[in-house]
């Protein structure tokens, strides 16, 4: 079925842009790490308080 879509599409001459899913992705891993790294940054001493 996936196959038959994807040879419709190009046999068409319609050309999709792969740059925003891309870039979304990028964008919501940096979020999610960025997000962890602030969760280790607070936790960072925890251990020493004790």
């Amino acid at each position: 079925m996936l196959h038959a879509l994807v040879a419709e599409a190009t046999q068409s001459g319609q050309e999709s842009s792969n740059l925003l899913p891309v870039l979304t992705y990028a964008i919501i891993a940096f979020c999610a790490l960025m997000g962890m790294l602030m969760v280790t940054w607070a936790f960072k001493s925890v251990g020493t308080r004790h």
